[in-house]
């Protein structure tokens, strides 16, 4: 797929290359202070978090382990179905370990807060959140974020490891895409 193709889906970008890498470094910054001497287990959901744990985990100043989990709630639809599947687990103990947890946006916060119980029940000494894109519209459950990024507009957003149908995680921003594209109409 050729650029031109990728940027004739999209409406408009919503939080630019710079606003997220400002985002990032300011959360990295404070979690940096807040671990500092603990070795944090910095954990993301693949795939869509891929590319803010790459940017977090190179804006902290402290050492960190990562690993990551596949989860899906989602399939290849726009919305949640509200069960969650492990897809591949952590390869890494969290029994007493302090888990962060990098998410790049919460919708409705079902998975997230799946994942926090999960982390808690197999013995986590702590467990919190940093998330980049917040829908506090679409938000069902209550999850708890320590790192706070930026709220967004119920719009359905890709770019930056989000996708849809697998399709513009490459972007460099976060953009909003066109509903004709997921509407199954032609653009």
């Amino acid at each position: 797929m050729r650029i031109a193709d990728v940027q004739d889906d999209i409406d408009h970008e919503l939080v630019s290359k710079e606003e997220i890498q400002s985002i990032i470094n300011h959360a990295a910054a404070q979690a940096s202070e807040d671990y500092r001497g603990k070795n944090p287990l910095v954990i993301a959901v693949l795939k869509g978090a891929v590319n803010t744990i790459a940017a977090f985990s190179q804006a902290l100043s402290i050492p960190c382990q990562l690993d990551f989990m596949s989860l899906s709630s989602y399939g290849s639809g726009t919305k949640s179905s509200g069960t969650v599947t492990i897809r591949q687990d952590l390869s890494t103990d969290v029994r007493g370990r302090h888990i962060l947890i990098v998410e790049d946006i919460i919708d409705s916060g079902h998975t997230l807060a799946w994942l926090v119980g999960e982390l808690k029940r197999r013995g986590a000494a702590s467990v919190e959140i940093f998330a980049l894109l917040e829908k506090p519209a679409r938000r069902e459950v209550h999850v708890d974020v320590k790192y706070k990024g930026r709220e967004i507009p119920d719009e359905f957003v890709v770019g930056f490891g989000l996708d849809y149908d697998e399709r513009y995680r490459n972007l460099d921003s976060i953009a909003v895409l066109k509903p004709s594209v997921y509407q199954g109409e032609q653009a």
